[in-house]
């Protein structure tokens, strides 16, 4: 059975050594993140070229199933996987991955928001220095704000920006040092997208500790239709049902 495995994050890493000893398992990774962490086995590198790209890939290389386990905010990419598993003949199974979202625990702070312009909108309202933690993409809706900005992303923007201090950094990251960051900053709101896991969580009880407030940005949503799951032991259980 051969499977198409979107990935890019740990969870796709993890999948990949998982799979790989029952499936024929290729995964594809979009190359936006410089020196990106391979997973085991067939990567395939770069994009599709679109929904009709993706679709004559999966056709030509007699792909069965499709397991989407990019970023929760990879919106576009599964919107992708979406329609090209649907075009191909009869159609390809796709089963997204998505991890759980982060919940509210008692003393945080946190302010959902749809977007990041109507984040960019709330800060002046929540404090003077706002830490960034959303990475790359969407950072040009703060150029605005009109407060004081530490952005930190794996990555550096194609162009950098002149309205913010940046710090390339990559996670997992520890309470303690997130304690120490904001403090010496002197932060006093963090903005972050609803990513989910633990690699980056600990800014979350470093601002709860410290009582900052934490502007939210709510994830996309999923096509309509597309089976979901939210742990990596689930997909084995899924494409052997579809063999």
């Amino acid at each position: 059975m051969k499977v198409l495995l979107l990935g890019g994050t740990g969870e796709a890493r993890r999948l990949a050594e998982v799979l790989s000893d029952e499936f024929d398992v290729v995964s594809s990774l979009a190359g936006r993140t410089v020196d990106a962490r391979l997973p085991a086995g067939v990567v395939r590198q770069g994009g599709f070229g679109g929904v009709q790209g993706l679709t004559d890939w999966l056709s030509e290389n007699a792909v069965d199933a499709v397991v989407d386990a990019t970023h929760p905010f990879a919106a576009k990419m599964t919107a992708h996987a979406a329609d090209a598993c649907r075009l191909v003949g009869v159609g390809v199974p796709l089963l997204v991955l998505r991890r759980a979202g982060w919940r509210e625990q008692p003393g945080d702070r946190w302010v959902w928001v749809e977007s990041a312009d109507e984040a960019a909108d709330l800060l002046p309202s929540l404090g003077e220095r706002a830490f960034l933690t959303i990475g790359r993409q969407g950072l040009d809706a703060f150029a605005s704000a009109g407060v004081w900005m530490l952005a930190r992303c794996v990555d550096p923007p194609s162009v950098l920006p002149s309205w913010c201090e940046l710090v390339l950094d990559r996670g997992p990251y520890e309470v303690s040092g997130e304690l120490e960051l904001l403090r010496k900053r002197q932060i006093d709101v963090l903005v972050t997208k609803d990513s989910g896991g633990d690699m980056t969580s600990a800014k979350l009880v470093a601002a709860r500790e410290l009582g900052l407030p934490v502007v939210v940005i709510k994830r996309p949503p999923l096509p309509a239709g597309v089976a979901v799951v939210s742990r990596v032991d689930q997909v084995a259980g899924w494409l052997r049902d579809r063999r």
